[in-house]
């Protein structure tokens, strides 16, 4: 959305306008491993990123046949937050599932 204001010169109206940039979006990203199970990825999909299972299940057979499968994309902040849950829970759990986040 732009911000709007009006200066005043020589009783001349004049508008100027400053554009506000949207921010940066970033792409989170899961790599598949050979020791996370197939469960705890969809799991991990629905519960942190909020996927429906078939989505999620759709997402981690994508992580599992190509390498890595887009969990969603987000401003900085948030996909630093998300990278960060995953990375939490699957410590927790054992697993060494990896998460990375990329400029869109």
């Amino acid at each position: 959305m732009a911000k709007t204001s009006y200066e005043y010169d020589s009783n001349v109206l004049e508008k100027t306008r400053e554009d506000i940039k949207k921010p940066s979006r970033y792409k989170v990203l899961m790599l598949n491993d050979d020791y996370t199970t197939m469960e705890f990825v969809v799991d991990v999909l629905k519960k942190i990123f909020g996927h429906s299972t078939m989505a999620a299940t759709s997402i981690m057979l994508n992580i599992h046949h190509h390498g890595q499968g887009l969990a969603g994309i987000y401003t900085k902040e948030i996909a630093e937050a998300k990278v960060s849950q995953v990375h939490s829970a699957a410590r927790s759990r054992g697993f060494p599932l990896k998460c990375e986040m990329e400029k869109e």
